[in-house]
């Protein structure tokens, strides 16, 4: 009997087991248990602020927290990126990506105050973003290979315009000039829809860009569509070319949007935001939104995100050396 608890720790005991079932989040320590941040370091409108914030809202019902969009831009996306580098690593402070942060941008800024292969925790790449090179409905270039062949004839005097230095605009318009063995000028504007509207004003010769964001301007008969760096055609543009189709053999592109936390986050709370994506992204509703931007789900493992984004720094790194790109 000496052993036996006091009626005093029966009556703690039962209060604490009873306070246990009002509470169980905040007895249980369980993941989360608050409001998420998401740090967006892209203005908010572009295609992964947009993808971003629908995922963001499937999985805040998957969660039971919300999630809260912050837009930090500013550096070509390296002050928001730099910002959750330095965030606790508890899982209430997440990234929203796209490519260019982790694997464009880093090759071309030597001050790039982070190593994007390492110090992120990768969660999944959400989504990939469909590309196309658009012209003004008044240009005298039918085709790819039209553009081409005035860009062999002429070299350096072919414009096109982009997000600005590092931009995914940028880097595929250097990809497409190193894979076709032309020279193309580049014209870099503050953002990727001002960029659009620049090629739709006939400033620029050719824009190369996410359908998501000339596809407006292409209905509005402002833009037309040349052809998509695709395998097969879009749905949304069934009677556009792949640049295979067009005669620019084995020149594929895309970027893509991606959900990264701080480095060290732990496994068990990283592989719940996993799993709260991917339920998000097989979701009817966000597949028929992404569907109509452009954008295709993904959701693969940290591990194959990881990987991929390894693959392209390597293949970017090694355009941006040849085609000379240098901050601005």
């Amino acid at each position: 009997m000496k052993n036996s608890p006091s009626r005093r720790q029966i009556l703690a005991l039962g209060a604490a087991a009873g306070w246990a079932s009002i509470h169980p989040v905040m007895a249980q320590g369980v993941y989360p248990n608050k409001p998420i941040r998401m740090i967006i370091p892209l203005a908010a409108g572009s295609a992964v602020d947009v993808a971003a914030r629908l995922l963001a809202q499937k999985m805040s019902a998957t969660l039971g927290q919300s999630i809260v969009i912050e837009n930090i831009t500013g550096a070509a996306g390296l002050i928001g990126a730099d910002r959750l580098t330095k965030a606790a690593p508890d899982g209430y402070t997440i990234g929203g990506f796209n490519d260019s942060i982790l694997t464009m941008v880093p090759n071309i800024n030597p001050n790039t105050p982070f190593n994007p292969l390492t110090d992120f925790t990768y969660i999944t790449l959400a989504a990939a973003i469909e590309f196309s090179a658009a012209v003004s409905v008044g240009s005298r270039f039918k085709t790819i290979g039209e553009l081409v062949a005035a860009a062999q004839a002429a070299p350096d005097t072919i414009t096109y315009a982009s997000g600005g230095i590092g931009s995914p605009q940028h880097i595929a318009g250097a990809m497409f000039s190193s894979h076709t063995g032309v020279k193309l000028k580049h014209v870099p504007y503050k953002g990727a829809s001002q960029a659009a509207q620049g090629a739709a004003a006939a400033e620029a010769d050719v824009t190369f860009q996410g359908i998501a964001t000339v596809s407006a301007l292409v209905k509005a008969g402002k833009l037309r569509l040349l052809g998509v760096p695709m395998k097969k055609r879009h749905p949304q543009f069934p009677d556009i070319p792949t640049f295979e189709e067009s005669g620019v053999k084995g020149f594929e592109f895309e970027t893509w949007f991606a959900l990264t936390a701080p480095p060290g986050v732990p496994k068990d709370i990283i592989d719940r935001l996993h799993k709260a994506a991917l339920q998000g992204l097989a979701d009817t509703e966000i597949k028929e939104r992404f569907d109509g931007l452009g954008l295709v789900p993904v959701g693969n493992t940290p591990e194959q995100f990881l990987a991929k984004t390894k693959d392209q720094h390597a293949r970017y790194g090694k355009v941006i050396k040849e085609q000379n790109i240098k901050p601005e």
